[in-house]
């Protein structure tokens, strides 16, 4: 793949073997309570449950794993809030590479911890004053390390598309291909990943990003046929998808061609979704990771209804306060 190649399912597919043994198959879960809340049949995949607690590892791993041998001395820099930090940190370890993880100093405690127990340096930057990729840039020119992107990156994309590899196979031994997906979008290197293995693998699926309100630049984007960006500053619960535009060079791109369009929810709806994953399915699923359900339950639009939906829940990283508060309002 060159550096200005989209990738395709056949890179997803080859990504499937360099992250086999370190990402675990994650379960699909149901619940009757769901189904009639949603107004649809509803399977979520748990990559909550997923190696640290999200799905980027399947992208880091599959980043890191094809950076030559005599590059990993000086080891990888990562810019995130949280879980792709984690991902790189537990995949750099794994391969016996150097990390060092800029991170916003508002960073949930449990992810900058995470990272930290896989021997992560960690360097925290002021997210309203400085600019996390400029400070990344400097550090990784200054190491001669290699600066893995968290999500416009073809191998992170790749990576992060297994997951939609596992869950087209769950959905058709469940009962048959899922009619739509609903997928938590940041940046958008998993709904994209997603996307392009559904189009090898379930091409009838229509990918759908989920996006929290302030930070509907998918939806916007795909509304109006132009890149849009988030005001600076917006905020939001969901910090693990809070960027500030989809991928300019690889993301958006695909999201133009593979994508149905984008659904928007409140922080009031995703604390709903919280208390309801924990309530039926038993998992702790973070503010970020739980935009999709949320989407889903509030009710599906009439073109969606009694149709087969697939969620990604897509990571379970919150602080042990925040989430407490949140399932005991």
């Amino acid at each position: 793949m060159s550096q200005t190649d989209l990738p395709e399912f056949k890179d997803v597919a080859a990504a499937e073997n360099r992250v086999r043994g370190v990402a675990r198959e994650t379960p699909v879960l149901t619940h009757p309570a769901l189904d009639e809340r949603a107004g649809a049949t509803v399977l979520i995949k748990a990559e909550c449950l997923q190696v640290t607690g999200s799905f980027k590892i399947r992208g880091a791993m599959n980043r890191l794993s094809q950076i030559p041998h005599s590059q990993r001395t000086a080891g990888v820099v990562a810019f995130s809030s949280g879980n792709h930090a984690q991902g790189v940190a537990r995949a750099a370890r794994l391969l016996g590479m150097p990390a060092l993880i800029v991170m916003p100093k508002d960073a949930p405690q449990i992810k900058v911890d995470g990272v930290k127990a896989d021997g992560g340096e960690v360097h925290l930057y002021d997210r309203n004053s400085e600019s996390r990729e400029e400070i990344s840039e400097r550090i990784a020119a200054e190491r001669g390390a290699v600066l893995v992107p968290s999500y416009d990156d073809p191998h992170i994309i790749a990576g992060q598309g297994t997951a939609g590899m596992e869950f087209a196979r769950q959905a058709e031994a469940l009962g048959g291909p899922l009619d739509h997906l609903v997928c938590c979008a940041g940046g958008g290197g998993l709904t994209s990943g997603i996307a392009l293995a559904m189009e090898g693998l379930s091409p009838e699926t229509s990918i759908w990003t989920a996006e929290p309100e302030g930070h509907d630049d998918w939806a916007r984007s795909l509304a109006s046929g132009e890149l849009c960006h988030n005001a600076p500053g917006t905020r939001s619960i969901c910090d693990a998808i809070l960027t500030p535009s989809p991928g300019e060079k690889y993301t958006y791109a695909l999201g133009k061609r593979l994508f149905a369009g984008g659904m928007v929810v409140s922080d009031d709806e995703v604390r709903e979704a919280m208390r309801l994953a924990f309530r039926y399915l038993k998992i702790v699923v973070e503010p970020g990771g739980a935009a999709a359900l949320a989407a889903v339950l509030r009710g599906v639009p009439e073109g969606m209804k009694g149709k087969r939906i697939g969620i990604m829940a897509t990571g379970g990283n919150v602080d042990a306060e925040t989430y407490a508060s949140i399932i005991s309002p």
